[in-house]
């Protein structure tokens, strides 16, 4: 809130033994070094205070400043003499430089925010993106960062933490959605790639976990390489982010480029997808199976298929390795020794998956 950048710079300023604040268009006092007077309404009417350059009333020099209507403020300060109004006039010169900051900020990401959710009239984009002087052929990404937990530990927004870690405003665009959920539309060198974009999302989730003690995870999107085409961006790192929880809810980043054959099955109907497995397993269901069995075929998996090094890592004979491939064949049909009925056995688990979070979701 621009109240708190307010406080923030009457907080450092130096002491003038006087009391110095500020109030908005409706006379409410939004910021002063006496804490007792936020809240209080000052009995002065705000169209006198703008309809001149200093005005003098109870004891108070006020003096206005801002822009548009809802962005007018004035300053005031306890006194009466030349010199108090002298020093309204000084302080409300950086005052006004931070309304133009913020209200050009937070248009940028409210034009964004209209963008993302297709809210903008035919031929708007181009005149905004001249309005608000933001370049239109750079390469951008979007972050889709959710905070799992709760802001409990911090009385921070999450839009203000991560601004510290995207502190160039005019390359760097944060959009806040709700209270858990940011998009960061970052600005990106051509030659940035998907593993640097990776890089970039854990540094964030890791910062955030050490510092702050916010567990996040963050869909990355598709590359845009104009302003139109973030709207892309950002629906791609949804799906990344939707994916990741579907298939790889253990992971903390999900890349939209990287997410494979998950995403093919996402999108693919769920009666096909029951018809498919209904297909594959007619003798048993992929629930039937055991933990250990599905276990070892996970292992089997993540070594290429390769039965000697499997073994290994699970500490068991070859043979009893054998012996376990041999019993998924014959509840299956599936011989996962073989390239092709492995595929159709890892495309089915994960198909598996799938329509057990599309149950959860609808329920």
């Amino acid at each position: 809130m621009i109240n708190r950048l307010f406080q923030d710079m009457i907080d450092n300023m130096c002491d003038l033994h006087k009391t110095i604040g500020v109030i908005d268009n409706t006379s409410l006092v939004i910021a002063c070094n006496n804490q007792d007077e936020v809240g209080k309404t000052k009995d002065v009417r705000f169209a006198s205070i703008s309809s001149n350059d200093v005005l003098v009333s109870d004891g108070f020099t006020y003096r206005y400043f801002g822009g548009k209507s809802s962005d007018e403020f004035a300053i005031f300060i306890s006194g009466e003499d030349s010199e108090t109004a002298a020093c309204t006039s000084m302080i409300a010169v950086p005052m006004t430089q931070v309304v133009k900051d913020y209200t050009t900020k937070h248009s940028k990401s409210l034009f964004m925010k209209n963008l993302l959710f297709d809210n903008l009239l035919p031929g708007e984009t181009l005149f905004r993106i001249r309005e608000l002087k933001i370049k239109d052929n750079a390469s951008r990404v979007c972050l889709f960062i959710h905070s799992v937990s709760s802001l409990t530990m911090t009385d921070k927004s999450l839009s203000s933490l991560l601004r510290g870690l995207f502190p160039d405003e005019t390359k760097d665009i944060i959009v806040e959605l709700n209270d858990r959920d940011i998009v960061v539309i970052k600005e990106i060198s051509e030659k940035r790639d998907e593993s640097q974009l990776g890089r970039l999302a854990s540094s964030i989730v890791n910062v955030m976990s050490s510092e702050y003690c916010i567990q996040c995870v963050i869909g990355v999107g598709s590359i845009a390489h104009k302003v139109a085409d973030i709207i892309n961006s950002f629906r791609s790192a949804q799906v990344a982010m939707e994916v990741r929880n579907v298939f790889d809810s253990d992971k903390s980043v999900a890349l939209y480029n990287q997410l494979g054959i998950a995403r093919l099955i996402y999108q693919l109907p769920v009666t096909l997808c029951r018809i498919f497995l209904d297909e594959v397993f007619k003798k048993c269901t992929v629930d039937s199976i055991d933990n250990d069995l599905m276990f070892t075929v996970g292992k089997f998996f993540e070594n290429s298929l390769n039965i000697s090094e499997t073994a290994r890592k699970l500490f068991v004979h070859r043979n009893t390795l054998v012996y376990r491939i041999e019993k998924i064949k014959k509840l299956t049909g599936l011989d996962l020794r073989n390239f092709e009925d492995a595929i159709v056995f890892k495309v089915s688990l994960m198909v598996n998956k799938y329509l057990k979070g599309s149950a959860m979701r609808n329920e």
